[in-house]
C-alpha cells in the first residue's frame, strides 16, 4: 500500500482549516453576488442568490455607506477569491495526491446535508462515502474497487438527536435541491415514517440511528427530531461505530468538512457487519465490499503505526459479549490469509503498545 506523500497530507490539513474558516457564507453563499441599487437617491446593496429555474432571488443586505456591509462586501469577494483556491487544493490532492474524491452524486448530497448543519448536529457519515475520506486521513491510497457506491449512509445517536433542541430543514426538501427525483421509500414496517430517500436513479441515502432496547425494535423505525422529519432505522452495534467520531474532508468541489467514524472502529464494524450479511440478494457483494474495506484499513493503520487504536477499538468491542465476540471471529474468517496476516500483526503490535493481553479471534 503506497502512502500519500506529506507534501499533500499537509495541503489536506490546511484544505480543512480554510473550509471551516469559511463557514460564515451560509448567509452569503458564494455563488451569489452583491449587488448595488440606487433607491430613492440612495445606494444600496442586495443579494442576488440563483434561484436553481434561471431566475435569482434578491436578499436587501444593507445601505452602502454601512462600514460593515462594505466589509462584508469585500469579504464576499475574498472568499470566493478563497473558494477558487480550495477547488485547486482539491483537484491538486485527487489527481495529483492520490486521494480519493467521491461521485458527484455523493459530494453534492453531503454537501447539502453539511451547508444544512448535519455536522453540526453531530451527524455522522457513515458506509462506502466515510470509507473514501480515510485515503487522506491516514495518508494512503486505497484501491477504487473498494470505495464504489450507489447510497449515502447517515448515522446520529438517537439521544443526541432528541437533546440538540435543533433540526435540519425538512430532508425531502434538502435532497431535491439536489436532484427532484428524490422521493421517500416506504418504511418496511408499514409505518408512515420514511428513513431512507431514493432518487429515479436508484440513489438511496439512508439515515441509521443505535439501537436502544430489544432486537424487537430493530424494524420500527425511530423518531429522531433532528432529522428535518426523517426517521432512523436502529441498528445493532452501530453505537460502537460511532462513538468518539473524527473530523476530515471530503474531496468534493471545494472540499466539505465532514465527520465519519474512527477508522479502527470502522474496520472493527465491518467484520461483524459482514458476519451478518443475508445470503441472498445483495448480500454477497454486500459482504465482499465489507471485509475488503476492513483489511484494507488494517493493513493501512499498520503501515501508518496506529495499531494502538486499533488494539483499543477490538478489545472494547471483543469483551462487549458473546454476540460480538461471534461476529468478530465470523467476519475475519472471510478474510484471505495474507489480510488475517495483516490484521493479526497489527493487533499483536498495538497490544504491546497498550501494554495488555489482547485474545485473537483466530487463534494464536
Amino acid at each position: 500500500m503506497k502512502s500519500i506523500d506529506l507534501m499533500y497530507q499537509t495541503m489536506l490539513a490546511e484544505l480543512g482549516q480554510r473550509s471551516l474558516d469559511a463557514a460564515w457564507t451560509a448567509d452569503f453563499p458564494p455563488e451569489g453576488r452583491f449587488t448595488p441599487a440606487n433607491v430613492k437617491g440612495r445606494k444600496y446593496w442586495y443579494f442576488d442568490i440563483p434561484d436553481g429555474h434561471g431566475g435569482t432571488t434578491r436578499r436587501y443586505v444593507g445601505p452602502a455607506d454601512d462600514p460593515a456591509i462594505a466589509q462584508r462586501v469585500a469579504d464576499h469577494k475574498r472568499d470566493k477569491d478563497d473558494i477558487r483556491a480550495r477547488r485547486r487544493m482539491v483537484n491538486s490532492l485527487t489527481r495529483e495526491g492520490g486521494m480519493i474524491a467521491p461521485d458527484a452524486m455523493s459530494g453534492d448530497i453531503v454537501e447539502a446535508l453539511a451547508t444544512a448543519g448535519l455536522f453540526r448536529l453531530r451527524g455522522v457519515l457513515i458506509g462506502t462515502v466515510a470509507f473514501q475520506c480515510y485515503s487522506g486521513l491516514l495518508g494512503v491510497r486505497l484501491p477504487m474497487a473498494a470505495i464504489l457506491t450507489g447510497d449515502a449512509d447517515i448515522a446520529q445517536d438517537y439521544a443526541i438527536s432528541r437533546e440538540v433542541e435543533d433540526s435540519l430543514p425538512p430532508i425531502v426538501d434538502l435532497l431535491q435541491g439536489v436532484d427532484p427525483s428524490f422521493r421517500p421509500v416506504p418504511h418496511r414496517s408499514g409505518a408512515a415514517a420514511s428513513s431512507a430517500f431514493q432518487n429515479a436513479d436508484g440513489y438511496r441515502v439512508e439515515f441509521l440511528t443505535s439501537n436502544r432496547g430489544s432486537d424487537d425494535d430493530i424494524d420500527q423505525p425511530a423518531k429522531m427530531p433532528a432529522l428535518g422529519g426523517a426517521s432512523a432505522d436502529p441498528l445493532r452495534f452501530l453505537d460502537f461505530l460511532i462513538r468518539e467520531p473524527v473530523r476530515t474532508m471530503l474531496l468534493h468541489r471545494s472540499g466539505v468538512p465532514v465527520v465519519v467514524p474512527d477508522p479502527s472502529r470502522y474496520a472493527i464494524h465491518k467484520l461483524i457487519v459482514a458476519s451478518r450479511r443475508h445470503t441472498d440478494g445483495q448480500g454477497p457483494a454486500k459482504r465482499e465490499k465489507d471485509v475488503r474495506q476492513a483489511a484494507l484499513l488494517f493493513e493501512a493503520l499498520q503501515q501508518t503505526r496506529r495499531t494502538s487504536d486499533l488494539a483499543f477499538a477490538y478489545n472494547e468491542a471483543w469483551e462487549r459479549g458473546p454476540a460480538w465476540r461471534e461476529g468478530i471471529r465470523a467476519g475475519a474468517g472471510m478474510m484471505s490469509p495474507e489480510d488475517i496476516g495483516w490484521f493479526s500483526a497489527a493487533l499483536v503490535e498495538g497490544a504491546k503498545r497498550n501494554r495488555e493481553e489482547i485474545e485473537l479471534p483466530f487463534g494464536d
